[in-house]
């Protein structure tokens, strides 16, 4: 093997084995989650044959969002901690609108 190839192994053994650990393990639910928003969108999307936002994107955004910022402040992240925690304001503030206009209009 090329040193090239054999440094690249040694890498991905590093950040992917050695250094997994409970962290890493909820950063990848996390991420998952996050993921997991886009996916229902999507199919949601496709039934209607439009692009909508589902209430469930919302959530999935909350929740994979939240825990990112858990992941975030524990590996001590400015940049990500500053993004998601941003983030979090944005969807609560959309599943805040929602829910105050289905008060509204329960027919919504």
């Amino acid at each position: 093997m090329s040193a090239v190839l054999n440094d690249l192994l040694a890498w991905l053994y590093l950040v992917f084995i050695e250094r997994f650990d409970g962290w890493v393990a909820l950063g990848f639910v996390a991420q998952a989650m996050f993921m997991m928003r886009f996916v229902v969108q999507w199919i949601a999307s496709e039934r209607v044959g439009r692009s909508i936002v589902p209430v469930a994107f919302w959530f999935f955004s909350v929740a994979g969002g939240g825990l990112l910022l858990v992941y975030a402040i524990q590996a001590g992240d400015p940049v990500f901690i500053a993004g998601q925690g941003l983030g979090l304001v944005i969807y609560f503030r959309n599943l805040w609108l929602i829910f105050r206009e289905k008060r509204k209009d329960p027919n919504i």
